[in-house]
């Protein structure tokens, strides 16, 4: 049985209101490949903890996208200092692999009105208890140093409109979210 319900910030909300906080401005989406085959594998340190290995390619704008593999999950950080964010730590408890596609969410910057990402939306592909492969988009806010972290995630499966609901999480709640002082949660209807 599944479970709807919504996290603002801690508080219960309908999507509606989601929409309604996000900032009153356009945004886009922009889309770059994820293929590890293309990507720069890193030698492995016999002292990391990630066991499978770590791969670096190429994001929006050239942006660092940094994909670690170990214990059968992935975990994908973002930015120069992609190794040391939050989100080099932050995978889904299920055993999981990625998608192929990343999704960027931009917004303008209102200094020079270049297109900037402010979150990723990226599918992963969730082993769940020998029933089918279940499917959460997760929404990872790009921030400045210390502030690349998961903030959202959204089961793909259970709602219909998931990519729609997933953009609209990137755009309410990345520019408050402050990483390490608030937790990701899951919105729309979500798994019991």
């Amino acid at each position: 049985m599944a479970k709807a319900f919504l996290i603002v910030l801690g508080l219960a909300a309908s999507p509606s209101v989601i929409a309604g906080q996000a900032i009153a401005q356009a945004y886009e989406s922009a889309y770059t490949a994820l293929e590890l085959g293309q990507c720069q594998q890193q030698p492995l340190d016999p002292e990391d903890p990630v066991d499978g290995g770590v791969w670096w390619c190429e994001g929006y704008g050239g942006m660092p996208v940094r994909v670690a593999e170990g214990d059968l999950r992935y975990l994908v950080s973002f930015g120069a200092n992609a190794a040391t964010e939050p989100a080099a730590g932050e995978t889904l408890p299920q055993f999981n692999r990625i998608h192929t596609t990343l999704e960027w969410r931009l917004a303008t910057n209102p200094a020079d009105g270049r297109r900037i990402p402010i979150a990723t939306i990226l599918r992963y592909f969730t082993q769940n208890d020998g029933s089918r492969e279940g499917q959460v988009l997760v929404v990872t806010k790009i921030g400045g140093p210390g502030q690349v972290c998961h903030i959202g995630y959204v089961d793909a499966l259970l709602n219909p409109e998931a990519n729609g609901l997933a953009r609209q999480v990137a755009e309410a709640v990345a520019a408050q979210f402050v990483c390490g002082q608030r937790q990701p949660g899951y919105y729309g209807v979500a798994p019991q």
